[in-house]
C-alpha cells in the first residue's frame, strides 16, 4: 500500500513537470527591421546640354535668303576708317573653351578650380590638359540699329550704349557699327571714351534695316581679325528688311563658328511702328523693301516674332543671352555689369581630343560642374577643321 501511494506521489510529480514544461511561453525574438536608407538621387552636379538641331528658318519672298546666298557685307563709303586668344578654337589639337558658372540669382561663381569641372566630348570624358580663369581686355563691338522702326527709341538706345561703356575696364576696347540700309563703321577699335561717346552719338538714321548684312559684316569682316575675346552687344528690334547679301541662317551658322559671345538688347518697336501705340508714332519706315505699310516687309506681327527668335537664336548659339530693358532686373545698367564680369572673368578649359575626327565633323561638347543647381554656360560643339567652334549651351541643373 504504501509502495502503491510512493508510486502515485511520483506520477502525479511527472504529469506536474511535464504540464510546467508545455505550458512555457516561448517568445520569438523580433527580427530587427531593415534600415531604409533614403537614397538622393539628385544630381550633385550640373552640367550644360546641348542646343536643339536648328532648322532652317522658311524664307518665302525674301530676296537671297536661303543658306546659298553669297555673303558680300554692304559698307557706306561715308563711314570713317579709324587706324594669349582664349576662346575656342583648334590649334595644334589642343581645343579650348570659355565656361561661365552663375548661381540662381545670375551672380557670377568665382574660386572654382580644375578639379571642379569635366568635359566629355561627343559623350566621352576627355582629360582637361589645360585650365586658367582670364582676367583679360577684351573687344567689344556696339551694333546699333538706326533704321526708321527705332527712331521713337534711339535716344534710349544711345544712353544704354554709353552705360555700357561705362561698365568696361579702361584698357577695354570698342567698336561702334551702326546699321539701316547700309553698314557704318563709326570707330573702329578704341579705348579713347570720348571718342567712343562721339560714335555712339554719331550713329544717325536712314532707310531700311540690313541687320543681316550688318551681323554678317561684323563678324566676318571686322571680329575675325581681332585676337583676343571678343564681342557683340547688338541694339535692334531683330526686324530685317533690306538685307541683299546675307541671310538669317547664314549669319546664324556664321555666328556659330565665330569666336564671339553675342548679347542683343531687345526693344519690341512693333506697337510704336504699327498704329502708333503707347508712342502715337505712326510707322515711319521708308518705301521699298524697307516700307512700313501692312504686307510689306518687315511690317507684320510675324516679321517680328522671327525677329526675336533670331536674336535668340544669335545668343543660344554663342553663348550669350538677350536682355529686353524694360524687363532686366535691376535695369540694363546692371545687366551690363554682369556682361562685362562674364567676359572679364570666364574659366577656360583645354583638351586634346581622343578622337580627331573627319574635317567639316561636328562634335558635341558638354562641360560639367561639381556643384549642384548652378547654370553652366559654354558652347556646346565645334566643328572639326574650322578656326572656332559652334553653338552655346545654357542649362541648370
Amino acid at each position: 500500500m504504501r509502495s502503491l501511494f510512493i508510486g502515485l506521489l511520483l506520477l502525479i510529480s511527472c504529469f506536474a513537470h511535464v504540464y510546467a514544461q508545455s505550458g512555457r511561453r516561448i517568445v520569438a525574438k523580433p527580427t530587427p527591421a531593415p534600415q531604409i536608407t533614403e537614397v538622393d538621387d539628385t544630381p550633385q552636379y550640373s552640367e550644360s546640354k546641348p542646343q536643339a538641331p536648328r532648322r532652317t528658318t522658311p524664307m518665302v519672298g525674301f530676296p537671297k535668303m536661303g543658306r546659298d546666298a553669297t555673303a558680300k557685307p554692304v559698307t557706306n563709303d561715308k563711314a570713317e576708317t579709324v587706324g594669349d586668344d582664349d576662346v575656342l578654337k583648334v590649334e595644334t589639337n589642343l581645343i579650348t573653351i570659355p565656361v561661365s558658372v552663375f548661381d540662381r540669382n545670375g551672380l557670377y561663381i568665382a574660386g572654382l578650380e580644375k578639379n571642379d569641372f569635366k568635359i566629355f566630348e561627343n559623350g566621352k570624358e576627355q582629360e582637361i590638359a589645360y585650365f586658367g580663369t582670364t582676367d583679360k581686355p577684351f573687344t567689344v563691338v556696339l551694333l546699333i540699329d538706326t533704321s526708321p522702326s527705332t527712331a521713337y527709341r534711339i535716344e534710349e538706345i544711345h544712353q544704354a550704349a554709353i552705360a555700357f561703356v561705362d561698365q568696361l575696364m579702361a584698357q577695354d576696347s570698342v567698336m561702334v557699327i551702326n546699321f539701316d540700309r547700309s553698314v557704318n563703321v563709326q570707330t573702329e577699335p578704341t579705348n579713347d571714351r570720348q571718342r567712343i561717346y562721339k560714335a555712339i552719338r554719331r550713329a544717325s538714321f536712314g532707310d531700311g534695316t540690313s541687320l543681316y548684312d550688318a551681323v554678317d559684316f561684323t563678324l566676318m569682316k571686322k571680329l575675325s581679325r581681332i585676337p583676343g575675346r571678343k564681342a557683340v552687344v547688338l541694339f535692334t528690334d531683330g526686324v530685317d528688311t533690306t538685307s541683299h547679301h546675307s541671310s538669317y541662317d547664314r549669319t546664324v551658322d556664321e555666328a556659330e563658328e565665330a569666336d564671339a559671345l553675342i548679347f542683343p538688347i531687345y526693344y519690341n518697336t512693333f506697337f510704336g511702328n504699327n498704329g502708333g501705340g503707347a508712342s502715337g508714332i505712326p510707322n515711319i519706315n521708308g518705301g521699298g523693301l524697307g516700307g512700313g505699310i501692312f504686307g510689306q516687309r518687315g511690317s507684320s506681327s510675324a516679321d517680328y516674332q522671327l525677329g526675336r527668335a533670331y536674336l535668340n537664336d544669335l545668343a543660344a548659339y554663342t553663348g550669350g543671352r538677350v536682355f529686353r530693358p524694360e524687363a532686366t532686373p535691376g535695369g540694363l545698367e546692371n545687366a551690363f555689369e554682369g556682361i562685362a564680369e562674364e567676359l572679364r572673368r570666364q574659366y577656360n578649359i583645354g583638351y586634346v581630343p581622343q578622337d580627331e575626327g573627319k574635317p567639316g565633323q561636328r562634335k558635341e561638347i558638354k562641360v560639367r560642374v561639381d556643384r549642384p543647381n548652378v547654370i553652366v554656360r559654354s558652347r556646346d560643339s565645334y566643328i572639326v577643321g574650322a578656326t572656332s567652334g559652334t553653338s552655346a549651351a545654357d542649362s541648370k541643373k
